[in-house]
């Protein structure tokens, strides 16, 4: 595999993202006795499962960390798997205290959803994942590629203008989470993926 990065397409920012109502959330986790944070469905490094079941990763330490300063207790947490299509409606709709996931911080979304982000924990940028044998050296050689990518992420976004700009075409296939959209390209559905490059990586 072959990963070609291209400083063109915006770069991301993880974001933690916390209800409106800062006081009554605060109320409504410490009368539960335990803090439901959002994470994202495996991604490794940021939250997924280990051999033994255990939730493991940056994102997963953050909702520790808030855990341990609202109750003294680390171990306190409820993690709620999410897809990036289902991230913020769990959030606006109290399925989930706060959600710690990759989650680009964009001006839209800051503006529109009626949530804060917090602030940001990890910088990352986007990147395209192709196999050796293609011969690819660059992203401006994708001209015609069918790419799988993750729906309801800017991601998605930015590879709409990304070829716009350099006057490409491509056709997209989605996916639900970050490990069908890896699973679909490593099984030839695609010729490209394309995700945060940290994802990519992993």
């Amino acid at each position: 595999m072959k990963l070609l990065k291209t400083a063109s397409l915006s770069v991301a920012a993880l974001a933690l993202a916390t209800s409106v109502s800062s006081a009554d959330t605060l109320d409504t986790i410490k009368s539960k006795g335990t803090l439901s944070c959002g994470v994202s469905t495996g991604i490794a490094g940021f939250s997924a499962t280990d051999s033994s079941g255990a939730w493991k990763g940056l994102d997963v330490d953050m909702c520790k960390a808030v855990a341990s300063a609202v109750f003294g207790d680390a171990s306190k947490v409820k993690y709620v798997p999410l897809t990036a299509k289902e991230r913020f409606t769990a959030l606006q709709s109290g399925e989930i205290d706060m959600l710690s996931r990759s989650t680009t911080w964009t001006n839209t979304r800051d503006t529109s959803l009626g949530l804060n982000f917090a602030g940001v924990n990890y910088y990352d940028g986007q990147g395209f994942l192709v196999s050796k044998s293609i011969g690819v050296k660059s992203a401006l050689e994708l001209d015609g590629a069918t790419v799988c990518i993750q729906a309801g992420t800017t991601t998605e976004l930015n590879l709409t203008d990304y070829f716009k700009a350099n006057k490409m075409t491509y056709k997209p296939i989605t996916y639900d989470t970050s490990g069908q959209t890896i699973e679909g390209f490593k099984s030839g559905r695609c010729d490209v993926v394309t995700s945060d490059a940290s994802q990519l990586y992993g």
